[in-house]
């Protein structure tokens, strides 16, 4: 027997355009009123390989059980009973009424795994609603688009665990910790710290044009490679030499300028970038800017001071170091600082694998039940102020995206809330779920959502 997914959701919002999507058919009707789906409507979908049950079912309509709109509902109710994961489709373009806050109320009492479809989601039109749903408590929406086949990807991915629960360990394994496809790891920094030698040694060959001068490198180089961890496993890695970025007032040339900014350019497609100094020379305040630029861009950093087979009484400069780019730059607290040698390959075998880490955490996703223990535990620890006597409320946090981890807070006079409240947050959720020095963002939402009467 094949898993099965029922959809629900309030009326007109487009269930019946989504199963005649999934089953590949135009097997129930579908109009612009409300109301044309009457009794539960079954068909075998077919989604990127992953085959299912699909249930359409009527508009839930908040109604008495006797009337037609009521016995209705009761069969949607009987659908998502039986069902292995329900479909919950919301309107993004009408945003959320109080019947999806009704329906969102009714699924977080059942036990069916949920889903949450934002549909008419294409183009801007229905950006706020998407956000909007957040407030339902239902996790992360899907901005999806049943007319136009948009989101069925996202759509998969959200099914899979729920539908494939033992094919899922793998899945899983290659969503959140990318195992199968290659790093992204860029080497920056300012001019001759080393970045090509580096690359040079990883490669075992020549592959990048070196010398004592300054600038040779112009255009950002991507080069495959396969690193081999401590287990005996190859990990593809794909390097990213950058030119040297010297301080702005310093850039006169127009080649030079193209190239710093094509350096640029690839810390954006990267996911994680190596800072690259030459502890023979250093911090200067333009190795502070590239770091911040890193991680303004969101992308996880590792810090590695080159030459290390050079200097002396290393403990002491280390310390130095990494004290100085605390005090610079207050978001490089916990960012990994290694030492390695370019020309010896010192430390690099160790620098890999420190990159794949922080990768991790990266693109780690936190499950609703651990972030929601952990918020209860932060505001029993340090409640939240009540700025001229009025207190702030905090009502539920959610995890948005990954790749930087993204979190959205709601709850009530958000405008009101201290910078120093919001650095605690983002400091527990760094240390207590194990997201450690990777760029976190928190974005606060003061949104009507179903806890608001409670």
């Amino acid at each position: 027997m094949l898993p099965t997914v029922a959809i629900v959701g309030r009326p007109n919002v487009g269930k019946s355009t989504l199963f005649n999507r999934l089953v590949g058919k135009r097997l129930a009707l579908v109009d612009d009123q409300p109301g044309v789906t009457r009794d539960r409507r079954e068909g075998e979908a077919h989604l990127l390989g992953l085959d299912f049950t699909i249930v359409d079912t009527a508009g839930y309509e908040d109604e008495d059980a006797q009337s037609l709109p009521g016995r209705m509902r009761m069969q949607t109710e009987a659908a998502v009973e039986n069902c292995d994961v329900a479909l919950f489709m919301i309107d993004a373009r009408a945003g959320i009424t109080p019947l999806d806050e009704e329906i969102a109320r009714w699924l977080r009492a059942n036990d069916a795994p949920v889903v949450l479809v934002a549909n008419k989601a294409e183009g801007k039109a229905g950006d706020d609603g998407v956000m909007e749903s957040f407030s339902l408590g239902l996790g992360e929406p899907i901005p999806f688009s049943a007319e136009h086949g948009q989101g069925m990807a996202d759509l998969f991915q959200a099914l899979l665990p729920h539908l494939e629960r033992e094919e899922f360990e793998h899945e899983k394994e290659f969503y959140e910790d990318d195992e199968s496809a290659p790093l992204k790891l860029a080497i920056v920094g300012r001019p001759n710290a080393g970045k090509s030698t580096l690359i040079n040694r990883l490669l075992g060959e020549n592959r990048l044009l070196t010398g004592p001068e300054a600038g040779i490198t112009r255009d950002s180089i991507a080069v495959d490679w396969m690193w081999t961890n401590e287990e005996g496993l190859d990990r593809p890695v794909r390097l990213i030499d950058t030119a040297g970025m010297r301080k702005r007032a310093k850039v006169q040339d127009k080649l030079e300028k193209l190239a710093v900014t094509d350096g640029m350019n690839a810390v954006n497609f990267a996911e994680v970038v190596v800072l690259l100094l030459d502890a023979t020379r250093g911090l200067e305040a333009q190795d502070l800017r590239i770091a911040d630029r890193v991680l303004e861009e969101g992308r996880a950093l590792v810090i590695a001071l080159n030459k290390w087979d050079t200097v002396e009484h290393g403990s002491a400069l280390y310390q130095g170091i990494k004290q100085a780019l605390f005090d610079g730059l207050a978001q490089i607290r916990g960012v990994p600082i290694m030492t390695v040698s370019a020309t010896t390959g010192k430390g690099l075998d160790d620098l890999i694998k420190v990159a794949f880490e922080t990768r991790s955490a990266w693109s780690m996703r936190v499950s609703t039940g651990v972030l929601n223990r952990w918020f209860e535990s932060a505001l029993e620890a340090n409640p939240p102020p009540a700025p001229g006597g009025k207190r702030i409320k905090l009502r539920y946090i959610t995890q948005a995206k990954t790749r930087p981890p993204g979190f959205i807070l709601f709850g009530t006079r958000l405008d009101d809330l201290p910078e120093s409240y919001r650095r605690y947050l983002v400091n527990g959720i760094r240390k207590e779920l194990g997201f450690g020095a990777v760029p976190v963002r928190l974005t606060l939402r003061s949104a009507k959502n179903p806890f608001d009467n409670k």
